[in-house]
């Protein structure tokens, strides 16, 4: 179990628990009491930090290397029925963007979303989850084709930007996410976005719009990261917790500002302290969602998202 800097206190009452059970294990000395104690002190903990996170700190969950990402979700909810389909029939297969059909109980859903990586190996081959724009164009073709055949569509979205490199700046960059929105606007299927880690700048909103937007209770939404917004404004990642403050990132916020539909609450820690948990309450969440859109024509669909969006940013 890997601890970040703010949790360091639960590590300190986890390792006291652990040695009292090994005490309690070895010896006839009876350490029931003690380690009730130490129980009641570690949950009082928990729920202090966890009640209390900044946004710098919520970022940082965001990015827990234990975090559950894209194909942990669909294998969760899909089990073996996820049927991966790969390229956009152009230049390449991008690994940082995967996308299939699976099912959820009886219904099908087109699942597309960013993947990053494990290890160092997986992370280079998953380009650390910053797709190139032939992935944006093989999610386009994924959501045309969902839309041919009356299939709704879920995005996971989990991704630090779109790949910045100058190979995807000549291929179209740009274009492919531009093109995505567009036609995302006017898909004629339930589109269900959940931000389950990163929702950064242009590579989470390409594959971002739709009927319900949900973001994980410990992820972040915005058009840039911290430390890229700190870099900009004061010259240092120095300033990147003030900047995420100033940047309104969190779910919360994102709700407050009607920029997203709901909050999926995380177990007690994090979605990587009870992955069972935590996919679970994006399954409900999925199938709630559907619930309110599947019975809405396609012209009623295409008019509520095109209204939500354009009611976006209006103050009176």
């Amino acid at each position: 179990m890997e601890y970040l800097e703010f949790e360091l206190p639960i590590k300190e009452l986890e390792d006291q628990l652990s040695k009292c059970q090994v005490i309690g294990k070895e010896s006839d000395v009876d350490v029931t009491q003690t380690c009730e104690q130490i129980e009641k002190k570690l949950l009082a903990t928990k729920k202090d930090i966890y009640k209390n996170l900044t946004a710098w700190q919520r970022v940082q969950l965001s990015r827990h290397p234990n975090r559950p990402y894209t194909l942990d979700h669909i294998k969760a909810l899909c089990g073996d029925s996820f049927l991966e389909l790969h390229g956009d029939r152009n230049v390449k297969d991008d690994k940082a963007m995967i996308g299939g059909l699976g099912k959820i109980g009886d219904q099908s859903f087109m699942f597309i979303g960013q993947q990053k990586g494990y290890n160092t190996k997986t992370r280079q081959y998953r380009n650390f989850g910053m797709s190139n724009p032939e992935g944006y164009r093989k999610a386009l073709r994924l959501m045309k084709s969902a839309e041919k055949f009356k299939i709704p569509v879920v995005t996971l979205i989990d991704t630090p930007g779109a790949y910045p490199g100058l190979e995807a700046e000549e291929r179209g960059q740009g274009e492919a996410i531009a093109r995505n929105i567009m036609e995302m606007t006017r898909l004629k299927v339930p589109i269900i976005c959940v931000i389950i880690g990163e929702g950064a700048s242009g590579g989470a909103l390409g594959i971002g719009v739709g009927d319900r937007v949900l973001m994980m209770e410990n992820t972040w939404y915005s058009v840039i990261s911290p430390e890229s917004c700190s870099s900009i404004l004061w010259r240092s990642w120095e300033y990147k917790e003030q900047a995420a403050e100033a940047l309104k990132l969190t779910a919360p916020d994102m709700k407050k500002m009607k920029l997203i539909d709901d909050i999926i609450k995380e177990p007690l820690g994090g979605a990587h302290t009870n992955r069972e948990e935590a996919f679970l309450a994006v399954k409900k969440a999925i199938e709630k969602s559907y619930a309110e859109l599947k019975n809405l024509s396609p012209k009623d669909l295409v008019k509520k998202r095109m209204d939500k969006y354009a009611d976006m940013g209006v103050y009176k």
